[in-house]
């Protein structure tokens, strides 16, 4: 039905620029109304066609709510650093704490 309906929409306008059409060249006698007719033209096709193009270029709309992010209730885990004796000497290497 929407195809349909954009086609007759179409098929006017062109049957209404043929009509619209002065059957002499005295377009330059008339102020310049031919030149303000084409420009309403062009105005006019911009807005129908604008209202009657699907929205393509437009992502949809995210969800209105959001899930929030789960939550862990274990401590963290870190490295630290320890000094640990050898047998010969300090010396310090990291471990992980939880």
């Amino acid at each position: 039905m929407r195809k349909l309906f954009i086609a007759l929409v179409a098929a006017l306008t062109i049957a209404g620029s043929v009509v619209a059409v002065p059957g002499s060249a005295d377009a330059h006698w008339r102020g310049g109304a031919v030149a303000a007719g084409v420009i309403g033209g062009l105005a006019a096709g911009a807005i129908i066609a604008g209202a009657a193009a699907p929205y393509y270029y437009a992502p949809p709309p995210p969800p209105v709510y959001y899930a929030p992010a789960p939550a862990y209730y274990a401590p963290p885990c870190r490295w630290v650093r320890q000094r640990w004796w050898d047998g010969y000497a300090w010396r310090v290497r990291r471990v992980q704490v939880c």
